[in-house]
């Protein structure tokens, strides 16, 4: 039934017509499916780009990965070193570095001459007193499927009861094998087309024939950025299984009239986009749907679809997943600033070229033009207009704005979107809201992959246990608006993934309704948002059901029995002293997976009011970590782990890889708290997407035969001897160099989790060697785009080390040269790093 392919995609479907269209163009009736494959790992292109530059003198030529420098000496580094000025001590002046901008060509997120648009669809249903829902427009094009389906999703239970109320759910686009071929095909064409130009260009070359027309030029880097968008390594994979889901925002609206029956008039309007950020649409949906009132034509749905497709986000620079990774766990608001700096110089030069600002006319009635300067987002010079672009005042967010009837609507875009990340919803609402600490919850029915420290294991814990594990989930809402709902199951799929962990929302029903169970029970592993308290009272239906109104979680009576397996087993054999702890109730008092620690800081931090940003970072936090022991188990049970890629031959230098315990008896002890959960994971569908994406991202990923994490545990973990924490500390310097490798070193070592405090303790080992060498890394991380702000999170003592040692350094140096006789000039000297 096709209207139940719109709601529960994952039910099978035999005819499949055309593809969701992207624009206006294709007038044709789009479909909406039913199982979608997982992209194989040979659809992504991995190419690696040669080295440009040459390695720093400084540096040991035997290195594991490339410094890879490409990127030019940044423009703006007197902005930089201006926002600096707050710090104790300055970061270190050298010669411009070629190592602190990324070597990937910037580009837009959403160039302005992308085909693609924001917003796909507009429709608009009401509910009619004989008819029921029913669908009055949908712009520009129908959806093919059931109609009356589709506006009952649009018009929730008891919607007439409440004036707004919001809903959102997924739609699933249904490809076929011929768009398929017919994609390649083009991306094979560019690429062709792209080779012949090029040795067309060499041959002109070697004929010494300089005469090269500019127009080709231009096509040549244009058919440059379309094969770079497709396989340039700046493009990291994003996994998942299957194309980009339809997200639907829904406003539904009861205006009250007693000239009608039952004296109200409901009407509900939905936008339909690609992306995850439909959030920020509401307020033009609010607007939008007042107009239809008082015109209920597609013009109106015209106005409002010409609006959202021409906000502009062109200046929004693409961030690389590294890159996005660091600005979601920082709360710095000038993080990364100057890609959208050059983002807008960029565009200036543009305009230059364009002769835009030359040839408008004159007009003696309007005011002076604004000139082409940059501004920040909120200051006096952008809003008095002095400047014609602006940076945002906090680089998570871009500021853009839709036209919309000659009114301006502000709009702030998510510059950072991690996957399973839709819509704007609370972590911390949703843990306040299970975390009543008046009445400890105690589960009366214990499951070992829910309830890992037993009967008073914290209810956000089982919630995400049970999202680990698979399991049905339901939220359930009774006389709460649906969008309450909807945004806890949102809530509930950012818990699990973390940023990290996929097919969650693939299988998320925000909202749904009792009409659509039989549909809903096909779904394996769903988590879905109900308002109608029915479903309590069928423990069949669910395994976990989470009550929003009272705050209470219960798990079936009926949910089925946890499976021993033979990672149960073989753990416990080889590991019979803490046998008896696996699966035990014990765990309340022991707490050997730390859960109970972990929500205690989750709890405080809410408590102090640390903000939305710092609870997920910590969430994102404990998924990783989660992952790592999981790994850590594989490879002490079956002798190998598929969640860990490296290579062994680099492993005597920094000691291992994975997961770092003080001590092995605390190993052992995480392991056993963790089994249930980790065998219970490993059955599922994140685990096998998290493989494939681990895999993907592996070819892209620098440093692959180095594991920084484990590296740097080891430094804040355990009590290392000199000669320990001698290797660690030379094989970091030794080996992260490049933009991209500095990138995954500040991943490991977040602000949050003391930033650069464990490296740079190296600054004090007793070895003369170590401290050269990390002061020739931390000086490498001050100058890089990132680092600088990490390096402003050091503490005076350490950068007066930093300062003592290249001081002395530069001193050796040049005494060396004047011995020597040498005619080369000395390194830039202490005092001009001070000052």
């Amino acid at each position: 039934m096709a209207s139940a392919q719109m709601a529960f995609p994952y039910l099978s479907r035999t005819n499949t017509s055309q593809s969701l269209s992207n624009g206006t163009a294709g007038h044709h009736r789009s479909s909406l499916t039913s199982f979608l494959s997982s992209r194989s790992v040979s659809q992504m292109s991995h190419s690696s780009r040669p080295p440009r530059s040459p390695q720093p003198p400084t540096v040991d030529v035997d290195r594991t990965s490339d410094p890879s420098s490409k990127s030019k000496t940044s423009s703006l580094g007197s902005r930089t070193a201006a926002s600096s000025q707050h710090s104790s001590l300055s970061a270190p002046k050298r010669p411009p570095n070629p190592n602190a901008q990324s070597s990937r060509k910037l580009r837009s997120q959403y160039p302005r001459e992308s085909t693609e648009n924001h917003v796909e669809y507009i429709l608009v249903a009401s509910f009619d007193i004989d008819r029921g829902p029913v669908m009055e427009h949908q712009y520009p094009v129908a959806i093919t499927g059931d109609e009356h389906m589709l506006a009952e999703l649009m018009l929730p239970d008891q919607a007439h009861s409440r004036t707004q109320d919001w809903t959102i759910f997924f739609l699933h686009k249904d490809t076929s094998q011929e768009e398929d071929d017919e994609e390649r095909k083009d991306k094979d064409e560019r690429r062709r087309r792209r080779k012949e130009k090029r040795e067309k260009a060499a041959k002109n070359a070697n004929d010494g024939d300089d005469t090269n027309d500019e127009g080709s030029k231009d096509e040549d880097d244009e058919d440059d950025d379309l094969d770079d968008s497709d396989s340039s390594t700046d493009s990291e994979p994003e996994g998942g299984e299957g194309p980009p889901l339809i997200y639907v925002l829904n406003l539904v609206y009861t205006k009250h009239d007693k000239s009608v029956k039952r004296g109200a008039v409901v009407k509900a309007m939905a936008i339909c986009t690609r992306h995850p950020f439909l959030h920020i649409y509401k307020p033009l949906l609010l607007l939008a749907l007042e107009e239809y009132y008082k015109s209920p034509v597609p013009g109106t749905l015209a106005l409002l679809y010409e609006a959202v497709n021409n906000m502009d986000l062109s200046l929004m620079p693409r961030l690389s997943l590294l890159e996005r990774h660091l600005l979601q766990a920082s709360n710095n608001a000038d993080l990364f600033v100057e890609k959208f700096e050059r983002m807008i110089e960029m565009r200036i030069a543009e305009d230059k070229s364009e002769g835009v600002t030359a040839s408008e006319p004159l007009d003696a009635s309007k005011s002076p033009p604004r000139s082409q300067g940059i501004s920040r987002a909120g200051t006096k010079a952008h809003v008095e207009g002095q400047s014609a672009y602006s940076v945002p005042r906090d680089t998570h967010e871009f500021e853009s704005r839709v036209m919309y009837k000659g009114i301006p609507i502000p709009v702030k875009i998510p510059t950072a979107i991690m996957p399973e990340t839709v819509g704007d919803f609370s972590l911390i609402k949703l843990i306040q809201i299970f975390s009543d600490q008046k009445a400890i919850q105690q589960f009366p029915i214990q499951h070992p992959h829910l309830t890992t420290s037993g009967a008073g294991t914290h209810p956000i814990i089982v919630l995400a246990n049970a999202l680990l594990t698979q399991k049905r989930i339901i939220f359930v809402g009774h006389n709460m608006p649906s969008g309450e709902v909807a945004e806890a199951v949102l809530a509930a799929c950012a818990l699990a993934s973390g940023g990290i962990l996929q097919g969650f929302t693939r299988h998320a029903f925000p909202y749904t309704d009792l009409t659509k169970v039989d549909d809903l029970l096909k779904v394996p592993g769903f988590i879905a948002g109900v308002t109608n308290p029915t479903f309590e009272n069928h423990p069949e239906w669910w395994d976990l059901l989470c009550d929003l109104a009272s705050g209470k979680m219960t798990i079936s009576s009926k949910i089925e029995s946890a499976q021993i397996t033979e990672g149960l087993v073989y753990f416990q054999q080889q590991n019979p002293n803490f046998a008896n702890m696996v699966g035990s109730s014990s765990h309340a008092v022991t707490d050997p997976t730390g859960d109970m620690v972990f929500m205690n800081d989750i709890i405080k931090s809410i408590t102090a009011r640390r903000g939305e940003r710092v609870i997920r970072a910590k969430w994102r936090d404990w998924v990783v970590k989660f992952t790592r022991i999981a790994a850590a188990f594989e490879e002490s049970v079956y002798g190998a782990s598929a969640l860990y890629i490296g290579g062994d031959e680099y492993e005597t230098v920094t000691g291992g890889h994975g997961y770092v315990w003080p001590d092995e008896n605390a190993k052992q002890k995480e392991l056993a708290g963790n089994v249930c959960r980790i065998e219970g994971w490993r059955n599922t569908r994140s685990y096998y997407s998290y493989i494939q994406d681990l895999a993907k991202l592996y070819t892209v990923r620098p440093l692959k035969g180095l594991d920084l994490h484990h590296m740097h545990d080891r430094l804040r973990s355990q009590r290392l001897s000199p000669s320990q924490s001698r290797e660690v500390y030379l094989a970091l310097a030794k080996y992260v160099h490049s933009y991209d490798e500095i990138n995954l070193l500040l991943s490991v070592a977040p602000e949050s989790h003391a930033g650069l405090f464990y490296i740079a303790l190296g600054l004090f080992h007793k070895d003369r060697e170590v401290r050269l060498r990390v002061s020739e890394l931390v000086e490498r991380i001050s100058e890089h785009e990132a680092g600088q702000h990490w390096w402003k999170g050091m503490s005076r003592f350490e950068k007066l080390a930093f300062h003592r040692i290249r001081r002395e350094a530069d001193a050796e140096a040049k005494n060396k040269l004047e011995k020597d006789g040498s005619i080369a000039g000395p390194g830039p000297s202490a005092e001009k790093r001070i000052s």
